[in-house]
């Protein structure tokens, strides 16, 4: 067994000797099994230097985490330090530049938050306490998305420790590869310690979902396709069905109620967002409608995702075109009468800004698709364990036909290598990156690069 003593940091080292340790290595997602060989809380870029230098000298690995959301499809972590930057809270907003320096262990909604009180706004997902590291290092796909692209390709500049243990910071400008590499190619390539990110000069915004009963059913969510092919790329927006479990902190109203939600977000006026919304309303009436003028701060909290640790299962892939047919077959399998042992299924509307090359843009630059596909379940119990990956099956089988190439980094949770989500030809260039920053593969991520590819 290693001996620790020789780490010194401001941080904690945790491991198997500790009366936490099963609460030291797990992550947000509890379905994640993290058996590492020891759990690192840093609390500065420093503690981080010292760690991967320690690890360079005891021949571990090491794999990053700031929340622990996209926790399950990562490697085992036998002979691995799970470095986590949790305590890393920081947030510098600097109103002239139109920037913030945000610190690894950074949640969606503490960032949100510190750049409302300058009257901006970050590209915030669906969930307030997901680490702005890590959503930003898989994509980012924002309810901004549609116009201003993903959050990777709003980031100015990267803090890091790399493999040799030194830090530095990069740009497009200085080490671009390794810039480019990790705006949308994961976290394997350097231990990211903090983000400069380009904040949008948006403080209010026309969001909000539309809680309908199941049962609107496939007429529902073509109407929301057709929809969708009207709207300027000012509008964001998800149709899924949703299944809220019975617990207090969900409000009475759909506690345990099958639902058909949509949700969107509408840069401009109140006018005009309420104008754009105004056809879905003519859908039926709502069990609950929520959308408001509000301050982009509440973005992340539209979707209604939990809120603290939970299980989950999920699994996510790319949608090239949602004909009739298609729409019939999501319907099937994930709405009223389909059986589903999920939490939720859902559509994210791609295109506009996700779907034009950035400028300059990272290792994810667009999608090629007109969906994104998600859908997860909570295996409260061995049963749902069971059976929600037969469902998830069950899902992708359906919607065969339509699945595009590839998919997307973060909603990939299944344990595969970047080549089974990026394009060939940006995985080649990722393997590259790998080759001339961490040879030796210390640094470990959900999805690998190796840097044997050619």
């Amino acid at each position: 067994m290693t001996d620790f003593t020789g780490l010194a940091i401001a941080g904690r080292i945790a491991t198997r000797d500790d009366s936490d340790w099963d609460e030291a290595r797990a992550a947000w997602n509890l379905s994640a099994d993290q058996r590492p060989e020891a759990v690192v809380f840093a609390e500065s870029a420093e503690d981080v230097a010292a760690t991967v230098h320690f690890a360079a000298g005891n021949d571990l690995r090491i794999a990053a985490q700031g929340t622990g959301h996209g926790a399950a499809p990562l490697a085992p972590l036998a002979g691995t330090l799970l470095l986590k930057t949790e305590r890393m809270r920081g947030i510098e907003v600097d109103p002239e530049a139109r920037t913030a320096l945000v610190e690894a262990g950074v949640l969606s909604a503490e960032l949100g938050g510190a750049a409302n009180e300058h009257g901006f706004c970050f590209m915030p997902g669906s969930s307030p306490d997901v680490g702005v590291t890590g959503y930003t290092l898989g994509g980012g796909l924002s309810w901004l998305g549609r116009r201003h692209g993903f959050a990777c390709n709003q980031v100015a500049a990267i803090e890091v420790v790399t493999a040799d243990g030194e830090p530095r910071t990069v740009d497009a400008e200085s080490d671009p590869d390794l810039f480019w590499a990790l705006r949308g190619g994961g976290g394997g390539y350097a231990i990211v310690t903090a983000l400069r990110l380009e904040l949008l000069p948006i403080a209010e915004i026309y969001a909000g979902s539309l809680l309908l009963p199941a049962e609107a059913g496939a007429e529902a969510v073509r109407a929301y396709r057709d929809w969708t092919e009207t709207v300027p790329d000012d509008v964001t927006s998800i149709v899924r069905f949703l299944t809220p479990p019975p617990i207090p902190d969900v409000p009475e109203p759909i506690r345990g109620r099958p639902l058909l939600t949509i949700g969107a977000a509408c840069i401009g006026s109140q006018a005009e967002g309420e104008a754009l919304v105004a056809p879905l309303r003519e859908l039926g009436e709502p069990i609950m409608d929520t959308f408001a003028w509000m301050p982009t701060a509440e973005l992340s909290h539209i979707h209604l995702d939990p809120e603290d640790p939970v299980p989950g299962l999920g699994e996510g892939k790319t949608i090239r075109e949602l004909p009739d047919e298609a729409i019939d077959a999501f319907v099937s399998v994930a709405g009223p009468g389909s059986g589903s042992p999920l939490l939720l299924s859902e559509l994210r509307q791609i295109g506009g800004a996700l779907g034009r090359s950035a400028e300059n843009g990272g290792a994810l630059s667009h999608l090629d698709a007109a969906f994104a596909l998600y859908s997860v379940g909570m295996p409260m119990t061995p049963e749902m364990g069971r059976a929600i990956p037969a469902h998830l099956e069950r899902i992708e089988e359906a919607m065969r036909p339509w699945i595009a190439d590839g998919g997307y980094y973060n909603f990939t949770e299944d344990s595969c290598s970047v080549d089974a989500i990026l394009p060939p030809d940006v995985c080649r260039r990722l393997a590259e990156v790998k080759r001339r920053w961490d040879p030796d593969e210390r640094i470990v991520a959900n999805h690998a690069v190796s840097p044997t590819r050619t």
